[in-house]
């Protein structure tokens, strides 16, 4: 049986459960397309919210738990700072100039303006 069967046969089930548990056997067939359209509008409204919203949601609960955790915010500017000071410390330090036309702290600062802006 192929995948496909498999998930109508399935669905035919589902269809068969919905039917029999809440009387829909029984209704006309203008009254079954109203229940299986208002049906099909909760879930797809639920589902569209669930895409939208939950990683919203959930990466503001990790937020809190690292607060509770740590008791500290995390400043996503400083760190992207500190990382492109870093990084750019590595690569004049590579370069094997040790003044270089650019300096780390300015560069730092131009990051931290650019972060700032988005």
């Amino acid at each position: 049986m192929s995948l496909l069967e498999r998930f109508s046969k399935w669905l035919q089930l589902k269809v068969y459960q919905v039917e029999v548990t809440f009387s829909v056997y029984m209704f006309t067939p203008l009254e079954k397309l109203f229940f299986w359209s208002i049906l099909f509008l909760l879930f797809s409204l639920t589902f569209l919210a669930s895409v939208l919203y939950l990683p919203q949601h959930i990466a503001f609960i990790a937020g809190r738990a690292w607060f509770y955790m740590h008791g500290e915010n995390v400043d996503v500017v400083s760190l992207a700072k500190e990382a492109v000071v870093s990084a750019t410390a590595a690569a004049v330090a590579a370069a094997g100039t040790g003044t270089g036309t650019v300096s780390a702290v300015t560069v730092g600062t131009t990051v931290e303006a650019v972060v700032r802006e988005l």
